[in-house]
């Protein structure tokens, strides 16, 4: 651990009070909701920094990899990991297998697909929360390193996480979980891919996931849901970054009413794969997870959602620093246990 990991994560230690007078002296308060002081505190320290939406891809992946590597959670106890490639056509997509020391022959394997906006992450970015995962679920994760934009343009990325998905499901028994079985996960730009395979399935009359984690997921691009105001100059996420993230990712030209962009805009949700969807109150994208998720239960889909008032966009990366986005994620974790119990049910 270096000495700037060590110190961050002292200071992020002290309490709530002495945070908020380090970070303006008061509480952030919007939309009814109040920011949580370490996340406070670090949207605070983030204002001497470049944002985001300023630099080049490259410089913003290294930047980003930095600040996160500082705050990251260590490996969930009696979790092993193990990397390697998967041979797509034309290319290697890296990917990262974890393992929990107690497996449970109920839990599938779950596709875990990292935020980035489709420019930035890897799998470090998500690796302390893929190793919650594996422990809290009983179940393999295996988290995918697809491609990324501006070198690969949609659809580049998402075409990767498809092959990851159809390969887990025919790969699922060797690694301990059901046989032709597996889960999609992710968070932001993952969660937007995770909601867009599953459709995709369907339309493909191929097997759906046994379920989808959704956590403050991108699901419309062509609309401006109320929090992207409200919420639009957030830490880490602002609506200039997720505009400069759409910029680089998208084909010049390219609709953004094209359902493997904007899920939302599916017409029919019915017989999708049960879901758990997971919002920040601090978020640009709160809104449009929401909706999804109402969109879903709409359709009698089952879902659970929840929205976590306090947190802002991109809690996962933050558990070893941030005691209330740890416990999110295990409450996450534990959502995802149940699901596939019930899942395993009601396939019985």
């Amino acid at each position: 651990m270096s000495l700037q990991s060590v110190i961050a994560k002292t200071l992020l230690k002290l309490p709530d009070g002495m945070l908020r007078a380090m970070s303006g002296g008061q509480p952030v308060e919007l939309g009814g909701r109040t920011l949580d002081a370490r996340f406070q505190f670090l949207a605070h320290a983030a204002k001497k920094q470049p944002d985001m939406s300023t630099l080049g891809a490259a410089e913003a992946r290294a930047g980003s990899a930095d600040a996160l590597a500082m705050l990251a959670a260590p490996l969930a106890a009696g979790v092993t990991t193990s990397d390697f490639a998967l041979n797509a056509p034309g290319r290697d997509i890296p990917v990262r297998l974890y393992r929990p020391s107690e497996q449970s022959k109920l839990s599938p394997i779950m596709v875990y697909l990292h935020m980035g906006g489709g420019v930035i992450g890897d799998l470090e970015i998500c690796h302390g929360f893929c190793g919650l995962l594996a422990q809290e679920t009983g179940g393999p994760v295996l988290s995918v390193d697809y491609r990324l934009a501006p070198e690969h343009k949609f659809p580049a990325g998402l075409e990767d996480c498809i092959y990851a998905y159809e390969w887990a499901l025919k790969n699922a028994e060797a690694y301990g979980a059901p046989a032709g079985h597996a889960a999609l996960g992710g968070d932001s730009m993952g969660g937007n891919f995770a909601a867009i395979i599953t459709q995709e399935m369907r339309r493909q009359h191929k097997p759906l996931p046994d379920m989808q984690l959704l956590i403050y997921p991108a699901t419309d691009l062509t609309h401006d849901y109320p929090s992207r105001t409200t919420y639009g100059e957030t830490y880490p996420l602002s609506t200039a970054t997720m505009d400069w993230f759409m910029d680089h990712y998208l084909p010049e030209g390219q609709d953004r009413a094209d359902l493997h962009i904007s899920p939302m805009l599916e017409g029919d949700m019915a017989e999708l794969s049960p879901a758990l969807v997971a919002t920040a109150g601090f978020d640009p994208l709160c809104d449009e997870g929401e909706a999804y998720a109402k969109k879903l239960q709409s359709a009698g889909v089952d879902v659970t959602f929840k929205c976590y008032d306090s947190l802002a966009h991109g809690f996962t990366a933050f558990m070893a620093v941030a005691p209330a986005a740890r416990d999110a994620c295990i409450e996450i974790a534990q959502g995802v246990k149940q699901l596939y119990l019930t899942c395993h049910r009601d396939k019985a």
